[in-house]
Formats: structure tokens, C-alpha cells, sequence
């Protein structure tokens, strides 16, 4: 297995079968310049890696957006078979959550990929240093501009199996994103309890995962909707990916049960 999969929260091309599309509605932001996440990637208690999404506010073009990064590595035995430190970057508008520009920088073993893509949202085309212009879809988001625009959505306006569906460009191509929404649910990591909003997104069976509904997302039932868990349900066992510490949340942090 890749042990990228273990890093990124939910890259990977995604097929749908839900009851009903939701509507993608900009919606009042839930995060805020300065927020941090780490996160614990484990097998068990074999601890694989640490995963840590940061924010700050930055200048693009002259204009002022928002810059998110998720930057994942390997730890313990791991590292010394494989190490891996991956970096994904995304500069969007805080109003429109729609990117500007999106860095992807892949270090695993010997193997290197490095790519920038500037997405132009007037006339419906990206430009990579890899693939040169390639046109897109209205409001194509890249892969981290997708988790923000989740946390985006009034989740507690949806229905058990609603779904959302998202284009995306993502590497070296476009990729259709859909997520189910599974309804409330209580659950415990290492860190504490939370209350929190279930995802699953439909993955694709085969090399990896058995079913397309082996991944579940876990965001905070509060005005955050920070991720606080992902699993991943693959072949050879059950991965997860579990938050550890939280920085600068916009919100007081309700979502903990003490």
C-alpha cells in the first residue's frame, strides 16, 4: 500500500450512488487565519505519522486570500522503510472559497513530484506546470480547498444520505468528489470524546479498498466543524487518522465531551 494514503484526509477519485445532491451554498466561515490541526496517523496503537493542517492570511496577485496547507510525514519504523513528507497547498478567496493557486510537493523514498496550478475561475481553465492549460468545470476546487469548502455547509440542514458532489483537479487530472452524509454520531479517540458530523466518501474498490464506502469522515458537531477522524477500512486492515491538538479555532470548541 502507498503510505501517502495514510497522510492525505481523502485524495483519491470518488464515484456516488446517494439519495440527493445538496446544494453548495457559501456559507458563513467556520475557520478563521491562524487555525492549526495535528492529527495522528496510526494502525492500531502503531503510530505511522503526524498530519498537520495550518492557515494563514497571505497576498496572491495583489490580492489577499487564504492560504491552507496540509503538510503529512512518516514517523518511528516507518520513516527509516519509507519516509514520505508530503506538502498540499491551496490560496483561495475567504469569500468565495474557490482557489487561486494549489501546490503540490510529494517526497516518498527516492521517488519526487512537483507541480503548481492556477486556476482561472472567468475563463474555466487551469494551468499546470506538468500538464500546461487544460480546461475545467465551473468553480473547480483542489483537493485541500474542498475540506474548507465542507466545513462551509450548514450541516445540520442535512438529511441522512444527502449527498455533495465537487470537481476537482487533482493530480494531473479531473476528478469528480462525492461525499454521503451518515448524521450525528459520538465517538472516542485518544484524545476524548466528540460529538460530531459523519461523512463517508465513496471511494473506489479495488487496488486499495474493498467496498466504496470503506472511508468515514468525523467533523465536529460545533460552529468549527473541524475534522477530528478519518478511517480508512482497506484491504490489509483499518487505518486511521485521528486529531491530537487544535490551535486558534475560530469558535470555542464545543464539540469535546468532558
Amino acid at each position: 500500500m502507498n503510505i501517502k494514503l495514510l497522510i492525505l484526509l481523502f485524495f483519491v477519485p470518488l464515484f456516488a450512488s446517494a439519495q440527493e445532491e445538496v446544494e453548495k451554498k457559501i456559507g458563513n466561515c467556520s475557520f478563521r487565519y491562524g487555525e492549526q490541526l495535528t492529527f495522528r496517523i496510526h494502525y492500531g496503537f502503531i503510530t505511522g505519522g503526524e498530519a498537520i493542517i495550518s492557515s494563514e492570511k497571505t497576498w496572491l496577485n495583489g490580492n489577499e486570500v487564504f492560504h491552507a496547507k496540509l503538510a503529512g510525514k512518516t514517523a518511528g519504523l516507518i520513516d527509516k522503510i519509507y519516509a514520505v513528507h508530503d506538502i498540499y497547498e491551496s490560496y483561495f478567496g475567504l469569500d468565495s472559497n474557490l482557489p487561486t493557486k494549489a501546490v503540490r510537493n510529494i517526497k516518498e523514498g527516492n521517488y519526487r513530484f512537483y507541480d503548481e496550478v492556477t486556476f482561472d475561475h472567468k475563463e474555466w481553465y487551469i494551468e499546470s506546470q506538468r500538464k500546461g492549460k487544460v480546461k475545467v468545470p465551473e468553480n473547480t476546487l483542489d483537493m485541500v480547498s474542498v475540506l474548507y469548502y465542507l466545513r462551509r455547509m450548514d450541516m445540520n440542514t442535512l438529511k441522512e444520505n444527502d449527498f455533495v458532489r465537487f470537481d476537482t483537479y487533482f493530480g494531473d487530472g479531473m476528478f469528480p468528489f462525492y461525499v454521503v452524509y451518515k448524521g450525528k454520531e459520538t465517538i472516542s479517540i485518544s484524545s476524548g470524546k466528540y460529538k460530531c458530523f459523519k461523512f463517508v466518501p465513496i471511494v473506489e474498490p479495488g487496488r486499495i479498498f474493498a467496498n466504496k464506502d470503506d472511508m468515514t469522515i468525523w467533523f465536529s458537531d460545533d460552529m468549527n466543524k473541524i475534522p477530528i477522524s478519518i478511517k480508512f477500512d482497506i484491504l490489509v486492515g483499518s487505518f486511521r487518522c485521528d486529531l491530537t491538538k487544535s490551535e486558534n479555532l475560530k469558535y470555542p470548541f464545543t464539540a469535546k465531551i468532558k
